[in-house]
């Protein structure tokens, strides 16, 4: 699929969705009390070294935003994430980095996660981002403070978030209360 690619049916849709839920379902690797007591991790490293799970995220995902310009994954996961979405689209790709792993001047946003604080950062320059059109892609979706300070963090370079996607989504941590106005979808919600 290109960005130029014509508009599949819903037909289509549904059934590529249903195949990657499937593949992520089956493949997902679950660990209790990381990366602290009380978290239920959701490992998705089987699925993306599942080379038909890893397609069949990676076409869901594109899917998401055939008219995006860029591919924002965010730390770490979704920089595997980003450059499939970014060579199926024809796009470019920027990682959004956990604090400190880029050279400065960077944008930075603090957030919080279930189990702590954490701050990402993307380039105040260097990358052109004013007026892109971005699909921002992570992996989980649990209280969503990842996805939001991503999302800040290319509304304050003045970009676009045409829509954000996950390849999971933890319901019960009402993640999706605290996005933007921006589409957000996700291959399985729990």
């Amino acid at each position: 699929m290109s960005k130029h690619a014509a508009i599949e049916s819903d037909e289509l849709a549904v059934e590529r969705t249903v195949k990657a839920a499937d593949l992520v379902e089956r493949l997902t690797r679950w660990r209790d009390d990381f990366p602290t007591p009380g978290v239920r991790f959701a490992d998705l490293t089987p699925v993306f070294a599942d080379s038909e799970g890893f397609r069949a995220v990676v076409d869901c995902l594109a899917a998401c935003a055939p008219d995006a310009d860029l591919v924002a994954g965010i730390d770490a996961r979704g920089f595997l994430l980003g450059a499939g979405v970014a060579a199926t689209l024809g796009t470019g790709v920027l990682a959004v980095r956990k604090a400190g792993k880029l050279p400065p001047p960077v944008l930075r946003r603090e957030y919080h996660l279930e189990y702590g604080t954490a701050a990402l950062e993307i380039p105040a320059d260097g990358v052109a981002l004013r007026g892109r059109r971005v699909l921002l892609l992570d992996d989980v979706l649990a209280t969503g403070g990842t996805l939001a300070a991503a999302a800040e963090l290319f509304r304050q370079a003045g970009a676009e978030i045409v829509s954000a996607a996950v390849v999971l989504e933890l319901e019960f941590l009402n993640g999706r209360a605290v996005q933007g106005d921006y589409p957000l979808a996700s291959i399985v919600r729990i």
